[in-house]
């Protein structure tokens, strides 16, 4: 009996990621094991119980004992459970106090000290040695394996009241190398100058809580960098063999590519201005045109790529651009783009939604990350020689920024196109077709509702008052709907091709994300158009006879056309390959304005070789006048879901 508690309580303590059974979640593994564990347990219980109830029990001082017995183990159980479920917590805050906040010095005269402190004791709980700089220095030397990083810190004393401290500089060395990583060195002193920026505030504006965000976001930096010290150290020479440390290169070569990636991005900037001849790239205009925008350093010692902006954070940060630079090529500031999206941002898909470039624990070695490097890719076939074949590592894509966001909601079928840029001649047929615990694809649409359906509805107000509210009836392909969490890469050609087909499916979601979603038949009657209680009167009857009279809603069915299921024909023939358009569209249809009769059929499809980065196509619309150019500037403002109304309103001119 005890071992049976044994296996409840530790399938009960077990909790089980959702939407993680996909081999793209960052806990497909954990899930899968959880599950088999969790079916033997199963088993055996009820193995047991079937043994004790076919038992014929005649001795009741043997059932009293039995019964103490499992008191005693359920009491053991319980309290094990509890003492776990706190040392997790505990451990869970990671060196901060982010909950109730770092407990900061009273005494101004006491912060620097203390700052220069938390930095040394954050520093050795992660595994690198810190030594404080010897008299009257202020200053750090963090040292791991392979290199040696020197912090040196500036105390300001002129408000001898309260002195503030500041980074002064940050520099980083390697042994047996003389490379440098200067984008690393800058990084580092934003990251600790942010710190302690938030510790020089006064008492009264000072945030303890996010001093211990931003003390979190330091340890986060130097954790990374201590993973990536050992691996260093398995690719650097012997001490008692001269030459060059080619290990470093772990630390050194994201500042090796970027600059070939700038000067890709800058030229197709160039390009784009010059379609729209125009002295600057407009941002919202370049990512779904080109390819993902690269950010070096933006929130860890790697490259997050912006993938996607909606039209409200593209907005947003052109208000608060009063006119960009003659040497800049997109109309929005680099600079300006990384301090706003430093942090997740609503509407911007970093992966990180971006897409970072994370570290990543898997069965094939790293690859080479720029054109010049001599090392070649790897194999599964032909790992890496030496020490570094105990544990090898591969670079991702993280769509969860680091953790803080589920993922991105993916179709089946971009799954696959996912699935076949990363193994060409293989597929995700039967994992995806396995019983397993799978979204509708409509779940990110309303996700406080817990019903699934089939079918959605919203009501999409002009914020203009430019036409009645428009009756959007959603209806959802038949494919089911993955959350993409990480994405192991081994090229430069393959990061491409994955954020491609990220960025069809965030056009996408973010057009949805536009109007709030309801499950049809259970909408709430505030969001509805209230109803006319008055009398008809003759003018209103002429109205409706000469089908002049403005309807109190205007019906819109949108629904997601399936692209083709295979990507090239079977026989590989191709002569036979299909010429089915492949475009991620929207199809909307609603009825002529009368006295028109008829249905108007509008088409918002991805297209990145327009201007402006979409398509629109409409049949029908007698007597609507609105230029294609028109409809897709009101698509790229975010307007997509309002044609229809922006039909309607022609159609009386």
């Amino acid at each position: 009996m005890s071992f049976l508690l044994t296996n409840v309580y530790q399938a009960l303590d077990s909790d089980i990621p959702e939407h993680a059974t996909h081999p793209f979640s960052p806990q497909a593994e954990e899930a899968c094991t959880k599950l088999s564990a969790l079916v033997q347990s199963t088993a055996q219980l009820s193995t047991s119980l079937d043994s004790f109830a076919i038992m014929s029990w005649s001795k009741p001082k043997l059932v009293s004992l039995l019964r103490q017995q499992t008191i005693t183990a359920e009491t053991f159980h319980g309290t094990t459970q509890t003492i776990k479920h706190i040392a997790n917590t505990l451990r869970s805050r990671s060196g901060t106090n982010s909950e109730y906040g770092e407990d900061i010095p009273l005494e101004p005269q006491a912060i620097a000290e203390w700052c220069i402190g938390r930095l040394q004791f954050w520093a050795t709980s992660v595994g690198l040695e810190a030594y404080r700089e010897d008299g009257a220095k202020a200053g750090l030397l963090l040292a791991g394996l392979v290199f040696a990083m020197d912090v040196e810190f500036s105390v300001d004393t002129l408000d001898s009241a309260h002195p503030k401290i500041n980074v002064a500089t940050v520099k980083t060395a390697y042994s047996g190398s003389s490379d440098t990583s200067p984008a690393l060195d800058t990084f580092m002193a934003r990251t600790i100058q942010s710190f302690c920026d938030e510790l020089n505030k006064t008492p009264d504006v000072r945030d303890s809580k996010r001093v211990a965000r931003l003390g979190s976001r330091v340890i986060e930096q130097l954790r990374y960098l201590r993973m990536l010290d050992p691996l260093a150290k398995a690719e650097s020479p012997p001490e008692q063999v001269d030459g060059e440390n080619t290990g470093v290169r772990w630390f050194t070569d994201m500042d090796k590519l970027y600059p070939v990636l700038e000067e890709f991005s800058r030229a197709e900037a160039a390009v784009v201005a010059s379609s729209l001849s125009a002295l600057h790239a407009p941002l919202d205009i370049y990512l779904p045109r080109c390819h993902a925008l690269p950010l070096p350093y933006l929130v860890s010692p790697s490259i997050t790529f912006l993938v996607y902006l909606s039209p409200q954070a593209y907005l947003s940060l052109k208000k608060s651009v009063p006119s960009p630079s003659s040497d800049s090529k997109f109309d929005i500031p680099l600079d300006l783009l990384r301090s706003h999206l430093c942090v997740p941002r609503k509407g911007a898909t970093i992966r990180h939604s971006p897409a970072l470039l994370a570290f990543w624990k898997a069965t094939v070695p790293t690859f080479a990350f720029h054109a010049r490097a001599s090392r070649a890719p790897n194999t599964p076939e032909a790992p890496v020689p030496g020490p570094a074949t105990e544990k090898e590592h591969i670079w991702i894509l993280d769509f969860t920024h680091g953790g803080e966001r589920p993922g991105v909601i993916m179709s089946q079928s971009r799954m696959r196109e996912i699935e076949l840029i990363l193994h060409p001649l293989g597929g995700m047929d039967a994992p995806l077709t396995l019983p397993m615990n799978m979204m509708s694809f409509g779940t990110g649409l309303n996700p406080a509702n817990p019903v699934s359906s089939e079918r959605y509805t919203a009501l999409y107000r002009s914020p203009s008052n430019l036409h009645p509210p428009l009756q959007l009836r959603l209806t959802l392909p038949e494919e089911p709907g993955f959350l993409l969490g990480k994405v192991p890469v081994h090229s430069m050609k393959e990061l491409w091709a994955i954020l491609e087909v990220v960025r069809e499916q965030c056009w996408l979601n973010e057009i949805l994300l536009g109007c709030h979603w309801s499950t049809e038949g259970i909408a709430k009657d505030a969001e509805d158009v209230p109803a006319d209680d008055t009398e008809a009167t003759e003018e209103q009857l002429a109205a409706i006879l000469n089908g002049t009279t403005v309807p109190r809603k205007i019906p819109v069915n949108v629904s997601l056309p399936q692209r083709s299921e295979s990507l090239f024909d079977t026989s590989l023939d191709p002569m036979n390959m299909p010429s089915g358009d492949r475009r991620t569209r929207i199809l909307m249809t609603c009825p002529e304005r009368p006295p028109a009769s008829g249905v108007v059929e509008i088409t918002v499809a991805y297209d990145e070789t327009r201007s402006r980065g979409v398509a629109v196509e409409v049949t029908g619309a007698l007597g609507s006048e609105v230029k294609t150019e028109t409809m897709e500037e009101i698509v790229r403002r975010g307007g997509a879901l309002g044609l229809a109304g922006r039909l309607w309103t022609q159609a009386s001119s």
